[in-house]
């Protein structure tokens, strides 16, 4: 084959390859040769098919192996010979004269095909020491504690049927039949049978619950209400409905002691050592959270570090993903560009930047984990994937040899754990500094677009 470079302009490289004809027969040949010993055809014994039988057979098909083993060869040729690092797979164009293709088909005459290649930047990723990022903290409250027993109070909290003709009070439990309307029309998913409502608990949209205070075993009522504005279901945000509800069963909690006695129905032989556990779960949660604000720090430093030209191609891969997820969150939700408070054309311009932010910062952490060597060992790599097996119980055997016998699906799953090494890498380096906040800030959404 022969290689001419034909461009070389940012990170875009272009290559004319040409096949002769005289080279792409003798493959040929070859794979015939090969075929010769291992076909079967009928009205000839085993190895003595005529080659120009099998060529007449099975020509063309062998002939498309041989270029794609061809091109496969020149890709990895242009690749070494120039030392190379390349961002996605070289992209092959084709004569457009679909003569010239017939004739390389049949092995008369020569094939000459453009690759287009993109590459990664080369930048250096220097020192660390300038990079400030803050690492919040927050302390767990007690009533967060005081707030998770309740609730594993109230989930095990008994109740006893109050006597015939007694009215509901807050904290009663309601077996209610409801039916909901929209006008005169029944709306999807607002039908329920012996459904268990505790008044006061705020387990219906706003104003439900009340309507029901004072009601006793078989009263039929009907309740008014309006879906918040911000309702999952796009049908039902800010529309009027009523209910026709019937009360079946009025029940009374029973008490419900928070004790030692309380505990051990947890394992714990006291109160103080259920609560120690609560907090040691709840301080884990705040860990992440801290952790999760350490990298978004990270990361936005890392974006105003690094400036470099990104790969194009990797660009657009990227921004479709995310794209794709944005139009199918709008359609799930039923909402337009508009009533979110932008155009479409706003919209692909900062999601086109999320895409550029997220190359950038991609190229710049496997960067840094190349030059510091990280590496991702057998036994976290099994640890890791144990733990996804355990997402799925009774299927544990088959999650473990599918990603065994799956090279990608591997390599999901050592990307974040590759990913969080790195970070760790450059936080070891960076500049902390340690700040209290608190909970409703710690676990603050940030909105990517922002960034």
């Amino acid at each position: 084959m022969q290689v001419t470079e034909t461009l070389s302009q940012g990170l875009k490289r272009e290559y004319k390859v040409v096949f002769p004809a005289k080279d792409l027969a003798q493959r040929l040949d070859g794979q015939l040769a090969d075929m010769k010993d291992k076909v079967r055809i009928n009205g000839f014994r085993p190895g003595k098919v005529p080659a120009a039988h099998l060529k007449r057979l099975y020509g063309r098909s062998v002939m498309a192996d041989v270029l794609q083993n061809a091109i496969g060869e020149a890709n990895r040729k242009i690749i070494e010979d120039n030392s190379l690092k390349v961002a996605m797979e070289p992209k092959i164009d084709f004569p457009e004269n679909q003569a010239e293709v017939e004739a390389a088909l049949e092995a008369k005459g020569d094939l000459a095909i453009s690759v287009k290649i993109e590459i990664i930047p080369d930048f250096d990723v220097g020192s660390f020491a300038d990079v400030e990022i803050t690492r919040p903290k927050a302390d767990v409250p007690e009533e967060e504690i005081q707030q998770a027993i309740d609730r594993m109070a109230s989930q095990n909290q008994s109740y006893t049927p109050k006597a015939e003709g007694a009215a509901s009070e807050k904290s009663d439990k309601l077996t209610i039949d409801f039916v909901g309307k929209i006008g005169d029309e029944v709306f999807e998913g607002g039908t329920g049978t012996d459904i268990d409502l505790v008044l006061g608990s705020g387990q219906f949209i706003p104003g439900f619950e009340d309507q029901l205070m004072g009601a006793k075993a078989g009263d039929q009522r009907t309740v008014n209400v309006k879906f918040p504005d911000d309702y999952a279901s796009a049908k039902l945000a800010g529309r009027d409905a009523s209910f026709d509800v019937t009360v079946k069963v009025v029940a009374a909690p029973g008490e419900m002691k928070i004790d030692d006695e309380f505990a051990k129905q947890f394992g714990f032989d006291a109160l103080d050592k259920l609560k120690d556990a609560i907090k040691s779960n709840i301080e884990r949660d705040f860990i992440r959270a801290s952790r999760d604000k350490v990298k978004r720090s990270l990361l936005d430093a890392l974006d105003k570090k690094y400036s470099f030209e990104l790969p194009e191609g990797l660009v657009s891969q990227e921004f479709d993903g995310i794209w794709t997820q944005v139009e199918s969150g709008q359609k799930a939700g039923g909402k337009s560009f508009e009533e979110e408070g932008t155009t479409e054309e706003a919209a692909r311009a900062d999601y086109r930047r999320i895409a550029e932010r997220r190359v950038r910062l991609g190229l710049v952490l496997a960067e840094v984990g190349r030059v510091a060597d990280v590496q991702i060992t057998d036994d976290e790599m099994t640890q890791a994937l144990l733990e996804r097996a355990r997402q799925f119980p009774g299927q544990e055997k088959m999650v473990w040899d599918y990603y065994r016998n799956n090279r990608d699906a591997l390599n999901e799953l050592r990307a974040p754990l590759y990913e969080e090494k790195v970070v760790d890498h450059i936080v070891g380096q960076a500049k902390v500094t340690e700040t209290t906040v608190t909970k409703e800030e710690l676990f603050k959404v940030e909105d990517e677009t922002k960034s």
